[in-house]
């Protein structure tokens, strides 16, 4: 029977909206489709144009460790691709799959399609996802997953080599071989849901389908043996709720961390298993630490900008030393366990504040989005502040580092603390997305600026704007602004004019075991005598 070649092109458009071949120099030989729609241009008009020239610059490296990787008769598929920014400059996603057919060697078949949006953000520079971003990244997708999306991994990658094959490079070259290396880890990746954790060891959520020594092969083909690549993915079970799952991502990335590809789970079940145990096990310390008061607070200085003279205090809490007590928040948190600290907290400063004879020392103390919507939290500061000698004295600070799930009980809570004479705060504005919405919907009386904002100012005119607008924002709210790790005099300078109210950071003092008054050097406009660059003190 006779093959009308009409019929497979026709069945290959049924899935793809452009088919395209890519020679051995790079450039596109062959073009059909809609070549306007995915490249601003019509199919004859891609032929000789190098094929790279249809993504986005930071999407390159994708697509080239896409086609390294090839073999003969080997089909490659790409969950999405971002393309070269049209006329509009709009950012467009797009599906690709290459395959290398013997018989028409050298040349590669490529299709492509546009792609509806996963809900996941992409790197537009090229880099990696920092580990929260991909553990949003891999939630969405592994709930996307559960509703009929594709079957998920995660995938744990380790080059033994990548450190001693930099050694000796220059700059430049090692900046192009991280490069080329995030381009192969993403190619590996479904949804651009890839991290690097340090110490050459990367996390990626994947399609499951490749046995490791498949990924292990297609990163030696595109990066070389010297590198020294080793993989291990660990499948995903759909009867296991989303909620433990996660926990089990954190869990396995942690123990990868730590012991790299050996050791690990062999799936994401016996991790849910094993991080369940160590949960238990961390509760329980975390419980015997908080009903034992083995932490301590140290208290940070917050100045007006105008004068110098101290707003009040803030409260931090350390576990062991001087560590960051990030770690053991954020455990807290998600184990739900965290309202017992705060309730800690909060009465040792009630404590702190009535030795406080002359009635001067005004504190603030943190409290987690999970607490502010608790009945007993409330009933508790309620019965510390009934004598009415706390009056003015204490401020909550309300962190995002876990999200409010009731802004309506939240702003009831907050009016319950307000009509006590309590002053809230919202702290860490900025570094999440529900900012404007906490900040719309929760009437506080101070919002506190996120000091990745503010570290740069000497340097990004954006976060400039930014804060200038923020302040204007929350003056024609009546609500005073506090900009956080401010740790320059130049920094400092910028916010006055901004006209920002108040400022804490390394330039005014460092945390204390006693509240100190703000360093002289600060307060007269000289740099200080001695700070910690990128110091960010908070206990969530």
């Amino acid at each position: 029977m006779a093959v009308d070649p009409f019929r497979f092109l026709g069945l290959a458009f049924a899935s793809a909206d452009l088919l395209f071949e890519v020679g051995a120099d790079g450039a596109i030989t062959f073009a059909a489709g809609a070549g306007k729609r995915l490249a601003q241009t019509d199919d004859a008009g891609l032929i000789g144009r190098p094929w790279l020239e249809l993504f986005a610059e930071g999407d390159q490296p994708i697509a080239e460790a896409l086609m390294a990787g090839l073999v003969d008769g080997e089909r490659r598929g790409l969950a999405e691709i971002c393309l070269a920014p049209g006329a509009d400059g709009a950012s467009r996603i797009a599906t690709l799959s290459a395959f290398r057919l013997p018989q028409n060697a050298p040349c590669v078949s490529c299709a492509m399609a546009l792609a509806p949006s996963r809900g996941t953000k992409r790197k537009a520079d090229g880099k990696l996802f920092d580990r929260a971003e991909f553990e949003s990244a891999a939630k969405l997708l592994i709930e996307a997953s559960r509703n009929g999306g594709p079957d998920l991994e995660l995938g744990l990658i380790e080059f033994g080599a990548l450190d001693r094959q930099k050694t000796g490079m220059s700059a430049e070259d090692a900046s192009a071989l991280d490069r080329r290396v995030a381009g192969a880890v993403r190619a590996e990746a479904y949804g651009d849901a890839a991290t690097e954790l340090g110490d050459q060891r990367f996390a990626i959520m994947r399609r499951k389908g490749d046995a490791p020594d498949a990924v292990v092969r297609r990163l030696t083909r595109v990066l070389g043996a010297g590198l020294a690549p080793s993989a291990q993915n660990l499948s995903i079970d759909a009867a296991v709720p989303s909620g433990k799952l996660m926990r089990a991502v954190r869990f396995a990335v942690d123990n990868f961390i730590e012991t790299g590809t050996s050791h690990q789970p062999m799936d994401l079940s016996a991790a849910v298993n094993a991080s369940v145990k160590k949960a238990v096990a961390e509760a329980g310390a975390f419980g015997a630490i908080v009903d034992g008061r083995l932490f301590k607070l140290v208290y940070q200085p917050v100045v007006s900008l105008r004068d110098g003279a101290v707003r009040h205090y803030e409260t931090l809490v350390r576990f062991t030393g001087d560590q960051s007590p990030y770690a053991m928040i954020r455990m807290a948190e998600e184990l739900d366990i965290i309202e017992a600290l705060d309730l800690a907290v909060v009465d040792e400063v009630a404590k702190r504040l009535r030795k406080d004879r002359a009635g001067s020392l005004k504190l603030a103390v943190n409290v987690s989005g999970r607490t502010i919507v608790s009945p007993d939290y409330l009933e508790a500061v309620t019965r510390l502040g009934k004598a009415g000698d706390l009056k003015g004295r204490l401020v909550f600070e309300v962190t995002e580092s876990a999200a409010i799930t009731d802004f309506a009980q939240a702003q009831t809570h907050i009016q319950a603390l307000q009509s006590q004479g309590f002053q809230v705060c919202l702290d860490d504005f900025g570094s999440g997305a529900a900012s404007y919405a906490y900040l719309q919907q929760l009437r506080v009386d101070v919002v506190k600026i996120d000091g990745s904002y503010v570290r740069e100012l000497t340097s990004s005119g954006r976060d400039d704007a930014m804060i200038r607008h923020l302040v204007s924002l929350c003056r024609e709210l009546k609500v005073e602004t506090v900009a956080e790790m401010v740790e320059t005099q130049a920094v400092a300078d910028i916010l006055r004019r901004a006209e920002v109210d108040f400022a804490q950071g390394w330039l005014y003092g460092q945390p204390a075991a006693v509240p100190q008054p703000p360093l002289a050097s600060a307060k007269a406009g000289l740099p200080p005598a001695a700070r910690r660059s990128g110091a960010k003190e908070e206990w969530g």
